[in-house]
């Protein structure tokens, strides 16, 4: 019973399959432009309506700090919530590859950010080149206590940036995992409600190494080959890549990884919410769950061997605290269920 994380998982079979099948070609070109590369930003384009530009990358930070880097200046500054992975769990690397913008963090419930708070942000920079100049706004769909923006929350946000001459990047570490909540297409998630770059996360949701940069303003894409190759995100055997995108996007199993996950978490959250004194830190939209428990049953799960992270969270009682449980692609049905049936024996 694994709920650390959706990375504790392997990678799906398909996944593996593709990965295995291209490494049956004897030679291909290197560096990112194999003809499977270029296949793959044509799929991309595909999904999300409207031609794109789109760079694989290794890992969510890298894709993350190099978008931001397209966007942002290094005497710029990056608005985002306070508790967002850019903020707390990437190692200064926006302000590394940026070469040195600031990010300027707000407040937000459910790690969500209002186009108040972003009009707020903006209007402490009144001090001309005394300040850094706030240059994009980033949010991360799904946010780090799995809440999920609406089209409109994401389209009244980019208003807010786009008007005060901001570009907007979106971390889609979760991206599959929000857009099966929501219902809707990629290009309405994306670029139709204002998303200038997107952080397109297949790692956490059954690949091996799949994360692209895609841009829907394609003037941004200038010289991005040379960012990526300076930050050390260019992998030589590129093909590895491009095979994994093709594997994910293929008879949308990417949708299909996501929307088990997200229903493995709802199985979850009911059965904590069905025990007293259990309650939840925010709705669960995503493939994430934030329960708030007491103590006692927090450690007496942990006893029988269940792996879940305790999460700070601030006004708990002394006796209380606040767990993350994470469902994937690959969580057994059976783990889920001993695991309420746990929660049911324990909590009473």
């Amino acid at each position: 019973m694994n709920f650390n994380s959706d990375n504790v998982y392997g990678v799906h079979p398909q996944i593996m399959d593709a990965i295995v099948a291209a490494n049956a070609r004897l030679t291909d070109v290197s560096y990112c432009h194999d003809d499977s590369a270029k296949e793959a930003e044509a799929a991309l384009s595909k999904l999300f309506e409207k031609p794109v530009r789109a760079f694989s990358v290794m890992n969510g930070t890298g894709a993350n700090s190099l978008s931001l880097s397209a966007l942002c200046p290094p005497f710029g500054g990056i608005i985002c919530h306070q508790d967002a992975h850019i903020s707390t769990d990437e190692c200064n690397c926006p302000e590394l590859f940026t070469g040195g913008a600031k990010l300027l963090t707000v407040p937000g419930a459910g790690n969500k950010i209002t186009p108040d708070s972003v009009s707020a942000k903006i209007a402490q920079y009144v001090h001309g080149e005394h300040g850094p100049k706030p240059s994009a706004l980033s949010l991360s769909q799904a946010t780090e206590l799995g809440r999920v923006y609406t089209l409109a929350e994401i389209k009244a946000l980019s208003d807010v940036a786009h008007k005060a001459g901001l570009k907007v990047h979106m971390d889609g570490a979760r991206f599959a995992n929000a857009l099966v909540w929501l219902g809707c297409t990629p290009a309405e998630m994306t670029w139709k409600a204002g998303i200038d770059v997107l952080s397109f996360g297949g790692t956490k949701n059954g690949a091996m190494i799949l994360e692209s940069v895609v841009f829907f303003d394609e003037a941004l894409a200038e010289d991005f080959l040379y960012r990526r190759k300076r930050a050390g995100q260019l992998l030589s055997k590129g093909r590895f890549l491009s095979a994994q995108m093709h594997a994910y996007l293929k008879d949308d199993l990417w949708l299909k990884n996501a929307g088990y996950a997200n229903v493995r978490a709802a199985e979850a959250a009911a059965a904590l919410t069905a025990v007293s004194g259990v309650r939840l830190a925010a709705p669960v939209e995503a493939n994430e769950v934030f329960p708030i428990m007491p103590r006692r049953l927090f450690e007496a799960l942990e006893k029988e061997g269940v792996k879940f992270y305790e999460w700070p969270l601030d006004g708990l009682a002394a006796d209380e605290c606040c767990a993350r449980l994470v469902l994937s692609f690959a969580t057994p049905e059976a783990d889920v269920a001993k695991f309420a049936g746990l929660v049911k024996r324990l909590g009473n």
